[in-house]
């Protein structure tokens, strides 16, 4: 048997279309906020609560946008669509950096497997779907 560990990501879109994003401080890599979900916790709180966990910023989720599986550890990721609701960016021990990214720069900074996240969340919030993806950490597979 084997186990898998639930994460949740918050992608938050700001009213001129940006998107908040963090630079892990354990990788370096750009992702949008999210973290390990609390065995007790909602998943929609849990996203709620990583982002202001990794950025300062409140916020609302609004809907699950997509499932994501990372197939080489194990990892299953709840990504909802958030609402930016106040609070002001700051760092944090996960975060090294915390910035609003375009849709390009996401495109352009982000690995493909995380910018997807973005790009799904951005398709769902203009009437698309959500999705179900795979993985391996860097980029989509299947």
């Amino acid at each position: 048997m084997s186990l898998h560990s639930v994460s949740v990501a918050g992608v938050v879109v700001r009213h001129d279309g940006r998107v908040l994003v963090i630079r892990r401080a354990d990788n370096g890599t750009w992702e949008a906020p999210g973290g390990v979900l609390e065995l007790d916790e909602q998943p929609g709180d849990g996203a709620c609560r990583e982002v202001l966990e990794e950025t300062g910023i409140k916020v609302e989720a609004v809907c699950l946008t997509g499932v994501y599986k990372n197939m080489t550890r194990g990892i299953v990721a709840l990504v909802f669509l958030c609402r930016p609701l106040g609070g002001e960016e700051r760092t944090s021990p996960e975060s090294a950096e915390v910035r609003w990214f375009t849709p390009e720069e996401v495109q352009k900074e982000m690995l493909e497997a995380y910018a997807v996240r973005v790009h799904d969340a951005l398709a769902v919030l203009n009437g698309g779907p959500p999705q179900v993806r795979a993985h391996d950490g860097r980029l989509l597979v299947g």
